[in-house]
């Protein structure tokens, strides 16, 4: 009879081997006859592991021991590193990170886009720690132990990770994971409360408590309680997003500030915003820059949120026309221009996923265009923003693949030119790559070739 692919990986003894790159997940990947991906394993190093589970391309590996050391190789601060999923790269120097997302960027487009940008923009640099003002906490009662568990899921396995702090959260949350597991595991619903979203804002603290029971009058007290203790505000919610209620009604709005642009935006606890409120800021101003902006310019904002480029690029235009699919966050966006008096801004709501071709908005005059998709990126938009020929297109992406496919469209089949691209340091020790692209549409409104 023939084993199977994992019985006979269990069998496997030990092997040596180089690591050659980095996955786009982290892992180490050493060809050693089929190749393997070892977690915690950096180019250069020679290491041994062990294979775990098989895949049709490759086998996952455990790491056993580092013969020799990458000079990139830093002792990781957070003592959770080796279990928690957070994180996957705060053993590689941060400097080399950014410098391994570059060069990400750059496989992708070269190998999908089958293109090359003019220049390569210095990386948008963050903070490397305290940064993450969003976040999204399991929470899972162990009942043989009569302990709560708070943080993100273990590596490559369902369970959450016991951790009693995270690095990588914003202050003060950073610091509740521990409070947070005394105070749920004294809750008769502690059992029935399986997630905690984060929200930071500049003013205040939101934490979002998914509830599966109603909490009882002494969970309420005991929430209450824990909300003046740690100065935060919680809500609950026991269903969908239109069931999230503050727990007492003194609830504070939510704002963050955009300093260069004299902006102050308002934000619900469950709104999408930037993860890196220091990066934001620093991309932000990186696309007024970028886009070169007078006072003529006409911008279509896509995917435009509650407006943080939208009404920063106001300041420096004619008129920004922002659409958005997510009815409530334009409606957020109206709200936000009005408290800082902007009066040159329209917003609609729109599916930019579907056909768009009738949209009131979408009419010849835009000069400039900025496209902030999700990670699908926007292949079926960008036959209608070619028609726009703006003179400008900054591409903010999450998905160096999707934005690279993106591209390679817009240049081979549309006749834009790829004038800039560069990463954003947003989601410091993780595989996740955030980038902008810079792009002509080939010809300005005289029929000259755009070079900037």
């Amino acid at each position: 009879m023939r084993r199977s692919a994992s019985a006979r990986i269990a069998q496997m003894q030990s092997e040596t081997g180089v690591v050659a790159a980095l996955t786009h997940e982290g892992a180490g990947v050493v060809h050693a006859g089929k190749a393997a991906f070892v977690m915690g394993a950096l180019p250069g190093e020679s290491i041994r592991f062990r294979r775990q589970r098989s895949h049709r391309q490759h086998d996952e590996a455990r790491l056993e021991e580092i013969l020799t050391p990458s000079p990139e190789r830093v002792t990781p601060r957070c003592r959770h590193f080796e279990i928690c999923g957070g994180c996957a790269l705060q053993h590689l120097e941060g400097s080399a990170q950014l410098r391994l997302k570059q060069s990400q960027l750059r496989d992708n487009l070269e190998r999908l886009a089958r293109a090359t940008p003019l220049r390569w923009l210095a990386p948008i640099p963050g903070p490397s720690f305290g940064y993450r003002r969003r976040a999204r906490l399991g929470v899972k009662y162990v009942e043989r132990k009569q302990q709560v568990v708070v943080g993100f899921r273990e590596r490559n396995s369902n369970l959450i990770a016991a951790i009693d702090r995270c690095e990588v959260l914003s202050p003060p949350v950073d610091a509740l994971i521990m409070p947070l597991r005394e105070l749920i595991v004294g809750l008769s619903i502690r059992a029935r409360l399986p997630q905690i979203e984060v929200a930071v804002a500049d003013n205040a603290v939101a934490l979002i408590m998914r509830v599966l029971d109603a909490p009882s009058d002494g969970d309420r007290q005991a929430l209450l309680e824990f909300e003046q203790r740690h100065r935060v505000t919680i809500y609950l919610q026991p269903g969908g997003l239109g069931t999230v209620q503050a727990l007492s009604l003194n609830a504070p709005a939510l704002w963050y500030q955009l300093p260069d642009s004299q902006l102050e935006l308002t934000f619900l606890p469950t709104d999408f915003v930037q993860i890196n409120a220091v990066v934001n800021r620093s991309l932000v101003s990186a696309a007024l820059q970028l886009l070169e902006l007078t006072a003529a310019s006409r911008v279509l904002d896509l995917y435009c949120g509650l407006g943080n480029f939208s009404l920063a690029l106001a300041r420096h235009a004619q008129q920004v026309v922002g659409v958005e699919g997510d009815k409530a966050l334009v409606e957020r966006a109206r709200v936000n221009a009005i408290r800082n008096a902007i009066a040159n801004t329209q917003f609609h709501t729109a599916d930019l996923s579907a056909d768009i071709s009738d949209a009131s908005w979408l009419k010849p005059g835009y000069t400039h265009v900025l496209l902030d998709p999700p990670r699908v990126g926007a292949r079926e938009l960008l036959p209608r923003i070619a028609q726009l020929a703006p003179q400008r297109l900054l591409y903010v992406s999450c998905h160096p693949a999707t934005l690279a496919r993106d591209v390679g469209i817009l240049v081979h089949e549309h006749g834009f030119d790829l004038l800039a691209a560069g990463v954003v340091d947003m989601f410091a020790h993780t595989a996740h790559v955030e980038s902008v692209a810079l792009l002509a549409s080939g010809k300005d409104k005289h029929g000259n070739r755009d070079r900037a």
